[in-house]
This record gives structure tokens, C-alpha cells and sequence, in this order.
């Protein structure tokens, strides 16, 4: 066992009495113990030609790190990570990947992307920020790659990959099981190699560091894999560093010994300095996952070289360089070729020509275009695919239909068109079919493979369906209450919401993402909230809140059918009308395939010409329930009301609004979320910005209590609320002005 070894195993098996689980300690000891480096005699096994690939290829990493140090008045203006010290698992990985497969690569794998084939060039123009950087044009940081290339991996957009990537790339392994289970050829691989069925079996490859595995998100990932068997790998890259904490400052155990309390999930380790080693148990993974035998988890010690980033310098805090430096894989490698006869000679012309490459490449990047200020704004989503309203909207003959079999009715008619589509959520699935019926009977009718029950993992729910998309899965998912949704912001946020954006258009996210939402009869604080404002804040996601049953429909197969992802929030007390006043929720039902475009606003009653004429009217802006208040309240005002329905809050149609500001004169914006800060306000704001020549009296605004929570008694919850007579005794006074 050599010290580098022995200490990453003196620090790893701790004491078994500080464990109430045996199985933990067991695992612990038995990490501690597999911790032999491979002899060198071991690495004579894999291929010379394979392992001179490699060596030249560590060269060209390790003279990149150089580089960038020797130049960080300019390498280092963007921050930046490099492999040095992981290079030899990093590339045992790239060799083992086919351009079938799917990677997610973090910050630090900048050499397994020189072993999938990427030029330094190519990583120079993202270290710069170049304009032809390959990833994103220069929008975000080195190491962070998405790609669609043939001859390498697809490597979807993720994020700065501290944890967040392994949810989207167990959503991705969970397209390929999908597409196995249903007998469908994965896009990538039909365009790949034709439609038949893959030669090689494709799987995903999750890249990670060992302190991002203590992330939360990263056992429910590590749940869906085992439990739906997925075709992955996590291939966790230990250098017992998270920036400036220690490993026994961050963990209890290593990621090796957190796999062990997941049955089902295979567990290998390998000395990640060493490629031979790295190879051959990376083979065994990859052979394991291809033969459909369930997710391995392989757990690589490396020494961590370089800096933590450039912004954060080894020096600064790490006494231990020189026993990370005795590890180098590249020297290691050197004294193996050496001994498989490889001459001195060659090893030295190898080195040389990494530097050449790299100082030509360098010099290359430099002189590199930058980005068009002008384009600063291009790919905030992909073009929309429903432009305008299409299908019938009443057929003759059709019965009225509640929203909630409306909604049920779209699915089903998307589940029979779409195969590509799968539905899935906390009690979508089985007998239940929602907690609200919204899927009832799908699963009987389309299966468990397509719609299916989920663990209580919102991050997962929603952020499964970056990579579900990546593959060529179209899901639909259902957060079960919108007081719940706040566990999967972190990946709405960093994974679907930027993901169009900083790929250049390259991986938009169609996800249809369905939420129960609003207060009505005693919900209570845990299933009334409304939370469309927050939503509202994060740029590249649609908003839609449709107030009646056509609308859910139409609204519905757009939202599917569109590009980016989209968020359906569907309020519980318009699915069945048994709230009073919501009558008008129910509506005929249209035939399938009927759809309205997305930031397209619908009159949902007019004002009589005559009151208009005379300067008597006033416009209600409004959406959702507020639709239902309105309409109540305007009783009071014959004639005089007009109500707007949003219909979409993101994109909006401010056209129309400002079209029927300027009819009227006089604007309530309506909502039934808190006031303070809300949508409305903003709303409002810019009415007034935009209209103001056009007004005779303030714009008012009219909302919920500006309180925490929905409180559960009934009295109190009216209390709180906006209500037909809160909005007509609001209508009176403006129309008084």
C-alpha cells in the first residue's frame, strides 16, 4: 500500500465505535482495506497503444495546467478548474465512452474531455470566453461543456455540477430504460446509427466529486437509479478536498461506504492516480451497466494537484502537496511504459509534442473572436411550436367537461399520440391516479414504464426531466401541491431554466410540469399557496394558469408540445366548479389536438358598448380564480366590466393589456397570491409605466393578506383571501374616479 494509500485509508476506516450500524463500519473497514494501489505489472495488462494514448494525452492536460498558471494575468480573469491529479481515471472513462452514450463530466474533467476528443483549442476558446467556444459562446465556465457531436457523447447542459448534475443524468439513464422498455430507438442513436436497435447498449456516465456527493439530491438519484435499474454510472472523483474543508470536516463516510446502504447499487473502487487500475475497474462498470445488470457506482482516489480554482490557490491552505505530489498519475504512468519497453526516446518526443499543441493552441484561442454584444440576449428559449390558435374548440355535440377531466383528457390524448411522452409524480401512477384524479386510470391504460409513482423527491420530479429531454423523452410531471415545489427550485433554477440559454440553443428542455395550486375550504397552510411570483422571477421557464376547461385543454397540448420547460399551474378549487362562482369553469370540451398558443391573452367578458361609449367601464386583469371573482363581482356593474384572462403568465400578452388599458381607462389587477411584491404589483407598475397618458384613475391592484401562510379555519382563510364582494367594493371605488 503506498502512502498516499495508506493515509486515504487511515482517514477513511474510522473508528467502529463511532458507528451505531455495523454494516457502515464493516463497509468502512473493508473501504480502508481495498485501498492497494495496483502495482505497476498490473498496468502492463491494458493495451501499450492505449496506454501511450493516454500518457500523451496526460501530457497535454498537465501542460495545459502549466500553461494557464504561467499565463493567469489572463487564464485566470474567468475562473477555472483543471484535472491535474485525476487525469488518469478521467481518461479511462473517455476511453470506455461511445458517441452513443451520454456524459456528464464536472468542473474539474477537463482531460476526460481531451479524451473524448475535444482539441485544447476547443477547451481555450471556454477558458476565454470566446465567441466560438464549442459549448456555449462564451457564457460560462471552463470545464462546463454541452455537446452534440458525432464520434463523442452527448453531454447535455448542467450546471457547476457540486451535486445538481446527478439528478439530470439519472433522468437521462431513465430515457434510455423507457425507450428499452417500450422497444422505441433512441433519437441519438437513430441518427447515429440508423433505426435498429443500439450495437452497443447505451448508457450515462455521471461524473462527481466526492464532496458533492453529500448533497441530498444525490441519494434521490441514487434511489430512481436502483429502483427502476438504470443504465448508469457514478463515477465519484475523491481528492478528500471541498475547496478548503477536509474530509473529515465534510462527510461521516466516503462515497464508497454511503453506497453501501443502497442495495442494488454495485459499488467498485479503483486508485484513481493509477490508469491501469482506473481502466480496468471502469471496464468492469461499463460492462456491468451495458449488460442491463443495474447502476455501479465506482469510487476513484485521486490526488488533487492543482489549485482548487484559480481563484482559490493550493497554497493558501493545503499542507499536504507533497504527499498529493508523490501520486502524480503521469510520472506513474511514464515508469509503466517504460517497463512495457516503450523508449525513452518516444515518451520524450510524446511530451514535446503536448507542448507544442498546446502553446500553438493557446496562441490560436488568443487571437479568437469574441462574442457580438449584440447577441447578449439570443436563445432565452427555442421558437415556440404552436403559433396560433388551432382544432375545435366547441364541436357541435360536445358535452360540457369539468377542468380536471380536461386536463385528464389532453394527457391521454399526448400518451396516445406521443410515444415519446411519459407521465410521472408522487401518486400519478397505479390505483390512485392523483390525489385529485388527474390521471385516473392512465397508468392502467398506458402502463407503469410510462406512468408511474415517484418517491417524495420534488428535486428529482422536476430535474429527472433535463435529461429526460436530452435523450428524447418528452415527460410530463406533477409536483403534488404548489406548496411543495420549493425542493425542486435548486433544479428549476441552475439545470432547466439555463439550460437553453448557455447552449446556445442547443439543449432546450421540453418539460410540461403540472401544479396543484390556490386556497379554497379549509386547505390549510400546506396546500393552498400560490407561488406564481416566485416562479415569475426565474427567466427562461413559461408560466400558464389557465381559469376554465377549454383553456386546460388548449393551454395543455401547448405547453407539451412546446420546446422549453413550462410550468401548468392548475388551481384545485376550479377542477371539479363545487367552489360557488366557478360555474363557468366548466366549459364544453374541445376535440383532441385543439391548442392555444402560449402569451395569449382571451377576453373573458365584455363590456357593453354603450357603458364604454360613455366612459363607464373598467378592466379587470386577472387569471386563475381571479377569473371567478371578477366575473361574480361584475353583477354589481352591468355592462360595465371587462375581464382580461392572462391565461399565460410568461411570455404575457401585454399587447392586450395595454390594448384594454387603453379602451377603459381605469385597471384592477387582481390576484390571489399576497400583494406586497407580488406578479400584480409588478404588473401594475408597468401598466401605469406604459399607459399612463391613457389612465383616469391609479391602477389598483387586489390580492391575498400579506401573511406567511393560508391559515386552515375556514373563517379565517375568507378572511385572507380576495372574494367577489373584496373585488366588487374595489370596482366601486375606481369606478367613482
Amino acid at each position: 500500500m503506498t502512502e498516499f494509500a495508506a493515509s486515504a485509508a487511515a482517514e477513511t476506516a474510522p473508528d467502529t465505535a463511532d458507528f451505531a450500524s455495523t454494516r457502515v463500519a464493516s463497509a468502512a473497514a473493508a473501504a480502508a482495506a481495498a485501498f492497494t494501489a495496483p502495482a505497476p505489472a498490473a498496468a502492463a495488462a491494458v493495451d501499450t497503444e492505449l496506454l501511450k494514448r493516454a500518457y500523451s494525452l496526460m501530457h497535454t492536460a498537465a501542460e495545459m495546467a502549466a500553461l494557464y498558471e504561467e499565463e493567469k494575468a489572463v487564464a485566470a480573469r474567468y475562473v477555472h478548474a483543471t484535472a491535474r491529479g485525476h487525469e488518469a481515471v478521467q481518461l479511462a472513462a473517455a476511453f470506455l465512452l461511445k458517441e452513443t452514450d451520454y456524459a456528464a463530466p464536472y468542473y474539474r474533467d477537463d482531460a476526460m474531455l481531451l479524451g473524448l476528443g475535444l482539441r485544447p483549442y476547443e477547451l481555450m476558446l471556454q477558458l476565454l470566453a470566446k465567441a466560438d467556444d464549442p459549448f456555449s459562446g462564451g457564457r460560462t465556465y471552463y470545464s462546463h461543456p454541452s455537446l452534440r457531436r458525432a464520434g463523442v457523447p452527448m453531454i447535455p447542459h448542467q450546471s457547476s455540477a457540486t451535486g445538481m448534475q446527478a439528478i439530470p443524468a439519472t433522468g437521462a439513464a431513465h430515457a434510455l430504460a423507457y425507450f428499452e422498455s417500450q422497444a422505441l430507438v433512441v433519437p441519438r442513436t437513430a441518427e447515429l446509427e440508423g433505426e435498429k436497435a443500439a450495437a452497443v447498449k447505451p448508457l450515462v456516465l455521471c461524473s462527481i466529486g466526492d464532496g458533492a456527493m453529500t448533497e441530498g439530491e444525490v441519494a434521490e438519484a441514487l434511489q430512481m437509479a436502483i429502483l427502476h435499474q438504470l443504465p448508469i454510472i457514478y463515477l465519484v472523483q475523491d481528492n478528500d478536498w471541498g475547496i478548503s474543508a477536509t474530509g473529515r470536516e465534510m462527510r461521516a463516510m466516503s462515497a464508497y461506504e454511503f453506497a453501501a446502504g443502497f442495495p442494488g447499487l454495485r459499488r467498485l473502487q479503483v486508485d484513481g492516480a493509477d490508469f491501469g487500475s482506473s481502466y480496468a475497474g471502469l471496464s468492469e462498470a461499463f460492462a456491468h451497466v451495458r449488460g442491463r445488470r443495474g447502476p455501479v457506482l465506482v469510487h476513484a482516489k485521486c490526488p488533487l494537484l492543482g489549485h482548487h480554482t484559480s481563484g482559490v490557490r493550493r497554497e493558501w491552505y493545503r499542507p499536504d502537496l507533497a504527499a498529493h505530489q508523490e501520486q502524480d498519475p503521469l510520472p506513474r504512468l511514464h515508469q509503466q511504459l517504460l517497463a512495457a519497453g516503450v523508449a525513452a526516446d518516444a515518451l520524450e518526443a510524446a511530451q514535446k509534442q503536448a507542448r507544442a499543441t498546446v502553446r500553438a493552441d493557446w496562441a490560436e484561442a488568443l487571437a479568437a473572436p469574441n462574442p457580438d454584444p449584440a447577441t447578449f440576449a439570443d436563445h432565452e428559449f427555442a421558437p415556440p411550436a404552436v403559433t396560433a390558435e388551432a382544432g375545435e374548440r366547441s364541436p357541435a355535440g360536445a358535452d360540457k367537461a369539468l377542468m380536471v377531466d380536461a386536463a385528464l383528457h389532453a394527457v391521454d390524448d399526448i400518451l396516445r399520440e406521443f410515444p415519446e411522452a411519459l407521465f410521472y409524480g408522487q401518486d400519478v401512477g397505479g390505483e390512485l391516479g392523483g390525489v385529485f384524479r388527474e390521471a385516473a386510470l392512465l397508468a392502467k391504460k398506458y402502463g407503469d414504464r410510462r406512468v408511474f409513482n415517484t418517491p417524495i423527491q420534488e428535486a428529482y420530479i422536476v430535474g429527472s426531466t433535463a435529461g429526460m429531454a436530452a435523450v428524447g423523452a418528452r415527460p410530463i410531471v406533477e409536483i403534488q401541491f404548489a406548496d411543495y415545489i420549493w425542493p425542486a427550485l435548486n433544479q428549476l433554477v441552475e439545470e432547466l431554466s439555463k439550460s437553453c440559454y448557455l447552449t446556445m440553443g442547443k439543449f432546450p428542455i421540453p418539460a410540461l410540469i403540472r401544479v396543484p395550486i390556490g386556497a379554497y375550504g379549509g386547505g390549510g397552510p400546506y396546500h393552498s399557496g400560490s407561488i406564481e411570483s416566485t416562479l415569475l422571477t426565474i427567466r427562461g421557464i413559461k408560466v400558464v394558469y389557465p381559469s376554465n376547461a377549454a383553456d386546460m385543454k388548449g393551454l395543455m397540448r401547448a405547453a407539451f408540445l412546446d420546446p422549453n420547460p413550462v410550468i401548468m399551474l392548475e388551481h384545485k378549487g376550479l377542477y371539479w366548479s363545487k367552489v360557488p362562482g366557478t360555474e363557468d369553469a366548466k366549459t364544453v370540451e374541445p376535440a383532441a389536438g385543439y391548442v392555444i398558443p402560449l402569451g395569449q391573452a382571451a377576453i373573458a367578458q365584455e363590456a357593453d358598448a354603450e357603458q364604454l361609449r360613455r366612459g363607464n367601464t373598467a378592466l379587470v386583469v386577472t387569471y386563475g380564480m381571479g377569473v371567478h371573482w371578477a366575473k361574480a363581482a361584475s353583477r354589481d356593474f352591468p355592462g360595465q366590466i371587462e375581464i382580461l384572462d392572462l391565461r399565460t403568465l410568461n411570455p404575457l400578452d401585454f399587447e392586450a393589456v395595454t390594448a384594454a388599458t387603453r379602451r377603459h381607462g381605469k385597471v384592477l389587477v387582481l390576484t390571489e397570491e399576497p400583494l406586497l411584491n407580488s406578479f400584480a404589483e409588478s404588473l401594475a407598475g408597468r401598466i401605469q409605466r406604459h399607459c399612463f397618458t391613457a389612465l383616469d384613475a391609479p391602477v389598483f391592484t387586489l390580492g391575498a393578506a400579506n401573511l406567511p401562510a393560508i391559515a386552515l379555519n375556514v373563517e379565517l382563510e375568507k378572511q385572507m383571501l380576495p372574494s367577489a364582494a373584496k373585488v366588487a367594493a374595489a370596482l366601486a371605488e375606481l369606478l367613482e374616479y
